[in-house]
């Protein structure tokens, strides 16, 4: 039993003229379109042609014209649906306006649903007698019933006038009883399978590349908190770049900057120019630590000295006529 019908489902494919005829065919009516039917009188008939005595007619108004006369239709459709457990949700809202679409495609739900149970007919089945309970059942009877038999008394007199008028009658009787909808319904649902296998292969392979690259920025992220390089300017650029929160070209640029500043400033981007640098510094240390040692150990020789020895080297330094000695 079809009470969920997936919009894919080849029952929203079948085209208006087809379930017009279905419509007046079954129930004996003269619509000319589908939002005819938006009161939910006709509805609640092909329920009841469905599943006959389930339907309280007496309670259907084919004589709605107002919103609130509808409503009150498709109130008694629902409890139809609540007493069958049908899970079909109606859109009272849209129907009542009357827009051609979402009447379409609840009639052909309908449709779908009464071929699901009838198996496509309703046997012993006499919608006029039915509608006779119904406020202004009687009067769609009327007018509907006329038509049909001017219908029949048309094409008669064009029997016994020409044989040339036979094909157009016959041509023109066959739009109704046309069929040529359901076969094409066929093909479009298999080009709209198609193209959803095509979408979800898409989808795939796009999941597959968003994982591979969110896994390399995974490593990168990493690479960058390892405490050798954590400290460094351009760890912070990558950063930057990684934690943003929005797509923006400018935080490409501010990085860029940042690393210009620090360039300026004299600060090493690198951990091998910081080693070298490193390296040199503690050399010239060690070279500043033993001048001093040198010094200090000349000035404690000097002060060990005996008397004569430095008198020695005065008279040594007098006589050799040094500028450092003044007279």
């Amino acid at each position: 039993m079809a009470t969920n019908i997936g919009m894919m489902d080849a029952a929203y494919f079948v085209g208006r003229t087809e379930i017009l005829a279905w419509i007046n065919s079954s129930l004996q009516l003269s619509l000319s379109k589908v939002e005819e039917a938006c009161s939910g009188a006709v509805h609640c008939q092909l329920m009841d042609a469905a599943h006959p005595g389930i339907v309280p007619m007496h309670k259907v108004n084919f004589d709605a014209k107002t919103e609130y006369d509808m409503i009150q239709n498709y109130k008694v459709l629902q409890d139809v649906f609540n007493k069958l457990k049908i899970t079909k949700h109606i859109e009272v809202s849209k129907l009542v306006k009357g827009r051609p679409l979402d009447n379409l495609e609840f009639m052909q739900w309908m449709k779908k649903y009464c071929d699901s149970v009838s198996g496509g007919g309703h046997h012993n089945y006499n919608p006029a007698e039915r509608r006779e309970s119904c406020k202004g059942g009687k009067d769609i009877s009327r007018k509907s019933a006329p038509t049909q038999p001017t219908r029949g008394s048309t094409g008669a007199p064009k029997h016994h006038s020409t044989r040339r008028g036979d094909p157009s009658s016959a041509h023109s009787a066959a739009p109704p009883v046309k069929t040529s909808k359901p076969p094409s319904a066929t093909p479009n649902v298999s080009v709209y399978d198609q193209q959803i296998t095509e979408l979800k292969l898409t989808m795939d392979s796009l999941e597959k590349e968003r994982d591979f690259y969110f896994a390399k920025l995974r490593d990168i992220e990493i690479l960058c908190q390892s405490p050798n390089i954590a400290n460094l300017p351009i760890i912070d650029a990558i950063q930057r770049i990684l934690y943003a929160a929005e797509e923006d070209p400018s935080i490409v640029e501010e990085a860029q900057a940042m690393l210009l500043n620090q360039e300026k400033q004299g600060v090493s981007l690198t951990p091998i120019s910081e080693g070298v640098e490193e390296e040199s510094r503690v050399k010239f240390d060690s070279q500043k630590r033993k001048s001093i040692i040198n010094l200090e150990v000349d000035l404690a020789a000097s002060n060990t000295l005996s008397p004569r020895q430095r008198v020695s080297d005065a008279s040594d330094v007098h006589c050799s006529g040094s500028p450092l000695m003044t007279y």
